[in-house]
């Protein structure tokens, strides 16, 4: 298994505090996707980073290998609305975590 790095990238610097219905509704569907890639035990961490006027989005995942990190990119619905998001993917060649809370 191999541990990479996913930096959603939106399709202007002020998203999502200027975020259409349509991308809103993407982005939701885009949540549960990765609510089920978390339950399915691919996705360790995900979530929204707030930066300057706007936010980007991370995850960081558990997956065979490059490939399998890009085919669970590509599915994403934010990237199958084709609204304008991206995906950069980097490996990570290990990660340090905390045990599972008890």
């Amino acid at each position: 298994m191999a541990y990479f790095f996913l930096r959603l990238l939106p399709p202007r610097p002020t998203f999502p505090h200027d975020g259409t219905g349509e991308e809103m509704a993407a982005m939701k569907r885009h949540a549960e996707y990765w609510q089920r890639n978390a339950f399915a035990g691919s996705a360790i961490t995900v979530g929204p980073v707030f930066e300057g006027e706007g936010a980007w989005g991370m995850a960081v995942v558990e997956v065979e290998d490059q490939a399998a990190a890009q085919a669970l990119a590509d599915s994403d619905p934010i990237i199958t609305s084709g609204l304008g998001f991206r995906f950069d993917i980097l490996p990570m060649p290990s990660i340090i975590s905390r045990p599972p809370a008890v």
